[in-house]
């Protein structure tokens, strides 16, 4: 394919121990400099944390648009903050998987830009350099007043909502909540990114959501070579020029080897 043209020609494989990938992936893995993997919540499902209405216990009896807004957040800061208080519990108890760390290890070989829609910072924790988060990070925490910032792990977490040290304000969580915008720095980087990568890979999302969903949409028109590793085919697949079925915990690694193999013989 050349760059700026929208023509694809789509083709999925099914997950195995030994995969065999399309060979015009394999070229274009082989000669790319720059990769942008654009993640979503099912590569940290296969580390264990539940989807964002996932949560177990008294947490199912409420709606996450109950609980995730600024409003609520102000009419009952302490019951928001438990409740992020229990999803850090949760994502402390995991580990990035091979997926995360596949990622990083890209970096020994292309030019590698991570955008991602999770706010579990296990990218960071498996070594990924750069990284665009679009809805923030669990980990960060700020003032509503003066936005002075409090992040983990030099912040005492308690479950109950913390005022700010410098004027009084309550500290929030540093993720996007319904009805406010993406940090704009972010998305016009994550964008940049994917319009000059060479492939871009859409792992664990189905793209769908808006403005988030404008990444591949990006790549595509850049020309970018966009791949699609999820367990399922989604609206997305139509539009990409290459699915792969399974999980991405199993499926970087495998491409990951392949690249090693290929850039060794440049």
């Amino acid at each position: 394919m050349e760059r700026g043209t929208l023509q694809h020609v789509p083709r999925s494989i099914k997950s195995s121990t030994d995969m065999q990938f399309k060979d015009q992936f394999l070229q274009k893995l082989k000669y790319a400099k720059r990769i942008v993997f654009f993640t979503g919540a099912g590569i940290s499902a296969e580390s264990g944390i539940a989807t964002f209405r996932g949560a177990d216990g008294i947490w199912n009896k409420m709606k996450p648009e109950e609980l995730a807004n600024f409003d609520a957040f102000m009419k009952n800061p302490d019951l928001v903050w438990e409740w992020y208080q229990h999803r850090r519990d949760i994502i402390h108890k995991v580990q990035p998987n091979t997926g995360h760390f596949a990622i990083a290890e890209f970096e020994k070989f292309y030019d590698v830009t991570v955008v991602t829609q999770n706010i579990d910072n296990l990218h960071k924790r498996a070594g990924s350099s750069k990284i665009y988060e679009l809805h923030g990070n669990i980990e960060r925490n700020y003032c509503v007043d003066c936005y002075e910032s409090y992040n983990t792990p030099n912040f005492e977490l308690t479950n109950t909502a913390p005022r700010c040290e410098k004027c009084g304000g309550l500290v929030r969580p540093d993720v996007v909540w319904f009805g406010e915008m993406l940090p704009q720095d972010e998305l016009e980087s994550g964008d940049k990114a994917a319009a000059w990568s060479d492939i871009c890979f859409v792992v664990g999302t189905s793209a769908v959501v808006y403005p988030a969903a404008y990444i591949p949409m990006s790549a595509k028109k850049g020309g970018s070579y966009v791949v699609e590793i999820n367990l399922e085919r989604t609206e997305l697949s139509r539009s990409v020029d290459y699915s792969i079925y399974g999980k991405s915990g199993e499926i970087l690694p495998q491409i990951l080897e392949q690249a090693k193999n290929l850039r060794t013989d440049l």
